[in-house]
């Protein structure tokens, strides 16, 4: 690591030779798998965009020049090449984001770690350098996935509107997004790697249009005689500079040379600019390249070697879901699937491996995806979108006035719902329960284990005339969590031995373990208590209310913001009821949490086991009128010392 050790910003390229950049590069490659093969993370964008990352720096003038990545997983490089090469700690507390981090450098502008964003920030930019009177540019990093994202495209359509704004979009185009691109756009950009093939392009076209009925040779004929004609109409430039875009590509994304020189005469150019570089992910690294599935988008602990996971964590959350999917595929001919460009992710490749011509992936375009769905409703079908918890935010109005509208039979599948940890504040699933409680008609429901996201999946698809929502965690699944009893619909999950209960512990989801242990610490100091999972949070189940008037207080834990989440409906419920009992709600604080473990935010937040039932057990001494400091701090007598 002789140079890469040398650079603490920038500006430290600019005195390399090209020879000497090329060692960088190696150096980087070499960097990255050893260092991610620690930590987990990204590896296989960020080994593909080494040589355009030190062009870009190279050529712009970071942090005076804005250069802006999307989507941020993208940016390991420009870490790198900014000053900040300890990546003992990636994505832990403490250490490195996983995205871009304005807390970490200057040279950090946005945080997204959400596709399709990064053109509407340029815009914005850009239009604030004109009106200020600055000369800085404005530098926009987009892959070729993140443009199948329809936010892309508005911001297109306005940065073209303006031929004398500067501002420099590369197109990172590495025909992937998490797996291989999909979509007309990916098709048309593919045009672009086959140059030589136009005339035939043209040929076969004409040929094609002219055999079609009636209005073939008339669109031909049209095409033929447009300003550029039908072989610029075909080519991805023609596309872009109809948009009122310079085009400058395809370049060779891994010639640092070639690079600079794109970069450099779009800088120069004083409006709008495409900048199309062609690059590999996973470059430089084997079993990334061998990966045809993701080329290795995120990874765990692996042998730097191999590529080899160093242990495997047993059943997941998400391969329950997916082989279960299979077997509803086996049993319904109606059940379709819809991804958005995260087909393996969200656990659906097994179902489009059984059947490919009943999954839909629509690129990053989770507001298509959700209306799309409400017409494969309306068509007859029963579509399951799978997405994660924190994407879905992005259909909110889609969910509210196509699919719950409508009426639509739809089954939004919510992974990493909840806190994910070490993937920072955008990827918590923290909000979806709160959101979608105003969605009139909508049924939610939270597995608190593998049987029960089986269980309750098959009872959402059974739903035709409403959306619903079945919503679980990251990581491994936990053992069952089994039920004593039940009342109306919900599963009892403890009962509490006596026939005068002080607590009733409403569960949401994966955190039944958690409240049995809350339970448990409460009888340990002589509060009795029922807990209970709702199974389906939404609505609130018609027995919540009488079962709470029988207990002193009633006490909700929710993987999810505590505003507007589970808590806040049942305590609503309850009064719409005329049921005073008191309520307290434990769930996750309306602010961005930090990168860091699961654990370690959970705790950073009080939702464990000992946090809730030493306030629990305040609040009964309160009512008991004996409220005294001894009274919570005999819960932490009774717990063993905690890391």
């Amino acid at each position: 690591m002789a140079l890469l050790t040398r650079i603490t910003g920038p500006r430290d390229l600019d005195r390399l030779t090209l020879e000497q950049l090329d060692q960088l590069a190696g150096e980087i490659r070499t960097f990255l798998v050893d260092a991610v093969s620690k930590t987990g993370g990204h590896l296989g964008p960020n080994l593909g965009v080494v040589e355009l990352t030190i062009a870009l720096h190279r050529v712009f003038e970071s942090p005076k020049d804005r250069v802006l990545w999307d989507t941020g997983h993208q940016s390991y490089v420009h870490k790198l090449l900014t000053g900040r090469q300890d990546f003992s700690r990636l994505k832990m507390k403490g250490g490195l984001s996983g995205y871009p981090s304005q807390a970490e450098s200057e040279h950090d502008v946005i945080e997204n770690s959400h596709a399709s964003t990064v053109l509407g920030w340029a815009d914005g930019l850009a239009k604030a350098n004109e009106v200020l009177g600055r000369n800085d540019h404005v530098v926009a990093v987009i892959g070729d996935g993140a443009l199948t994202g329809g936010m892309a495209w508005e911001a297109l359509n306005n940065i073209a509107d303006a031929k004398d704004r500067p501002l420099v979009i590369v197109v990172n185009d590495n025909e992937r997004s998490y797996a291989p691109t999909i979509g007309g756009l990916a098709n048309h950009l593919a045009t672009l790697r086959t140059t030589d093939g136009y005339e035939r392009f043209l040929a076969r076209g004409k040929d094609l249009l002219e055999r079609t009925p009636v209005v073939g040779k008339p669109l031909y004929e049209t095409l033929h005689g447009a300003k550029k004609g039908l072989k610029d109409f075909i080519a991805p430039q023609g596309m872009f500079e109809d948009l009122g875009l310079k085009y400058v590509g395809p370049i060779d994304g891994h010639d640092i040379e070639a690079l600079e020189s794109a970069l450099t005469r779009a800088k120069r150019f004083g409006g709008p600019v495409i900048v199309h570089c062609l690059t590999e992910k996973g470059r430089g690294y084997q079993p990334a390249l061998q990966d045809e599935a993701d080329r290795f988008h995120a990874v765990g602990k692996i042998h730097p070697d191999t590529g080899l996971p160093i242990a495997s964590s047993g059943a997941d959350w998400t391969s329950v879901f997916g082989d279960e999917m299979v077997e509803l595929g086996k049993e319904r001919e109606d059940i379709v699937a819809i991804t958005a460009a995260m087909l393996q992710p969200v656990g659906l490749d097994r179902f489009a491996k059984v059947f490919p011509e009943r999954v839909f992936d629509v690129g990053i375009a989770e507001q298509h995806a959700a209306v799309s769905a409400a017409g494969l409703a309306t068509g007859g079908l029963h579509p399951v979108f799978a997405v994660y918890a924190t994407f879905l935010n992005r259909a909110f109005d889609q969910v509210l006035m196509d699919v719950a509208l409508h009426k639509c039979g739809v089954t939004f599948v919510l992974d990493r719902a909840g806190v994910t940890g070490t993937d920072g504040a955008s990827h918590n699933g923290m909000w979806d329960m709160s959101i979608l409680q105003v969605v009139p008609g909508l049924r939610l429901a939270a597995p608190r284990d593998a049987d029960q996201v089986r269980a309750q999946l098959r009872e959402a698809v059974e739903v035709k005339d409403a959306p619903t929502v079945v919503r679980f965690s990251k990581g491994a699944v936990g053992p069952a969590v089994p039920a004593v009893g039940r009342v109306g619909g919900m599963d009892v999950l403890r009962e509490p031995g006596t026939d005068t209960p002080d607590v009733l512990l409403v569960s949401v989801g994966a955190l039944a373990p958690m409240c049995l242990e809350i339970a448990s610490l409460l009888d340990r100091q002589g509060i009795s208590t029922t807990v209970v999972d709702p199974r389906w949070v939404k609505p609130v189940d018609e027995a919540m209310a009488p079962l709470a008037e029988q207990h002193r207080v009633v006490v909700t834990v929710e993987d999810n913001s505590r505003v507007g989440g589970v808590g806040s409906a049942v305590a609503q419920a309850l009064r719409d009821a005329g049921v005073d009992v008191p309520l307290r709600d434990f769930g996750i604080p309306p602010r961005f949490l930090d990168h860091a473990s699961r654990a370690e935010v959970m705790a950073e937040i009080g939702l464990t086991a000992p946090d809730i039932a030493r306030q629990v057990t305040g609040l009964v001494a309160k009512l008991d009128g004996r409220f005294d400091d001894s009274a919570a701090q005999a819960v932490d007598a009774v717990q063993p010392a905690r890391d």
